[in-house]
């Protein structure tokens, strides 16, 4: 029998794994090993009558209406299983269920004994959190994050993929979450990532880092239902961080483009703008509505910055000491700047640290919201 490892064995030689998740797909979609490949044993509707036989009856008839379900399908897993195992010679295929038991040790062991040299990971999903857990402490003890900072519609997200795609090293908190942090921020972005999820995928991006010093993105401690554990948190407080300004109609331009580009954005602007009725009158929510339904997207992107976003934000903005401040006028302005403070850091250059309040002035405000 070919042996079950722990995932922290694993980990030496991650890159040489294939993980299969057998677990339903329910469970799957809820959080995973990133980059896992689902084959369910036991589908979403034959779980959960499994599950209801073992708690009504006994475990005894609970596994024989679980085999009933799984013979059934054991042709097209076999057949999933070895077309992989078959493309990828040299390759570990590793299995695992939720705790390493029976979903993921009888596919195991029929696998292994057909010929098929699979491996298992040992304690499943449930063991590979415990490890990663501990990962995410000792990865985020290394680094430090140079952390952008500036007013909703500047674009530090779309700064941080072209930090990316030039090979910097990154942290894409809100991909992660799969959400933009606002009220707002989950429109046309489907589900927000599961707790779980978001630290694994954490953890894929700085475990996979060229350098210690790594940008990202500012973020309040909360992304929708997700809570920043506190050794991401507290590595956030101690960054070094960057303020960025633009102009109100350059912020708007690109809301209105990232906001608008699928489809039904109206509808789904609309049922956001709902959730917002408890931070801005009701009188101005309609209007907000009538205007989406006009197409009219940039002025209300306007005015929700002015009345609600900014101020906010320039609050929470003035607790804060900054490296730098930059204003920009293009994406691609930005990052230059930033790519030459990152070389200044890595030199070690004595750069001054601006308190927050000494410029978040009104004459910052006033250059902010020109035009």
């Amino acid at each position: 029998m070919y042996r079950i490892e722990s995932y922290s064995e694993l980990l030496k030689d991650i890159d040489n794994c294939i993980f299969i998740d057998v677990r339903s797909e329910k469970e799957y979609e809820e959080e995973t090993i990133p980059g896992s490949i689902n084959i369910p044993i036991l589908c979403n509707e034959e779980r959960e009558d499994v599950g209801t036989v073992y708690k009504q009856k006994s475990t005894e008839i609970a596994k024989e209406v679980g085999i009933k379900y799984i013979s059934k399908r054991l042709p097209e897993i076999f057949s999933r299983i070895q077309n992989l195992y078959n493309e990828n010679k040299g390759k570990k295929i590793v299995v695992f269920c939720a705790r390493g038991g029976m979903r993921s040790g009888s596919i195991h062991a029929l696998m292994n004994s057909l010929g098929i040299h699979i491996y298992k990971l040992q304690g499943g999903y449930k063991a590979y959190r415990q490890c990663l857990k501990a990962e995410l402490i000792k990865e985020f003890q290394n680094i430090e994050l140079v952390t952008l900072y500036g007013n909703t519609g500047i674009g530090k997200t779309d700064m941080l993929k072209e930090l990316k795609n030039k090979g910097y090293d990154v942290l894409d908190l809100e991909g992660a979450a799969n959400h933009r942090g606002s009220l707002l921020g989950g429109v046309g972005l489907g589900r927000c990532n599961s707790q779980k999820m978001f630290e694994s995928l954490v953890y894929e991006q700085i475990k996979n880092r060229k350098s210690n010093l790594v940008f990202t993105e500012g973020e309040s401690r909360r992304i929708c239902k997700i809570i920043m554990p506190d050794e991401i948190w507290n590595k956030i407080l101690k960054s070094r961080n960057i303020y960025i300004t633009a102009d109100l109609d350059f912020r708007a331009e690109r809301l209105v483009k990232e906001y608008t580009d699928f489809e039904n954005a109206n509808l789904k602007i609309n049922k956001a703008l709902d959730n917002m009725k408890k931070y801005i009158n009701e009188e101005r929510i309609e209007k907000y509505k009538e205007l989406v339904n006009n197409n009219e997207f940039k002025e209300v992107a306007k005015d929700l910055m002015i009345k609600y976003y900014d101020p906010m934000y320039m609050g929470a903005s003035k607790k804060r000491d900054f490296l730098d401040k930059i204003h920009i006028s293009s994406i691609e302005e930005a990052v230059a700047k930033l790519i030459d403070i990152y070389n200044n850091l890595k030199e070690n250059s004595t750069l001054e640290i601006i308190n927050g309040s000494e410029f978040l002035n009104d004459e910052f405000i006033q250059t902010t919201y020109k035009g």
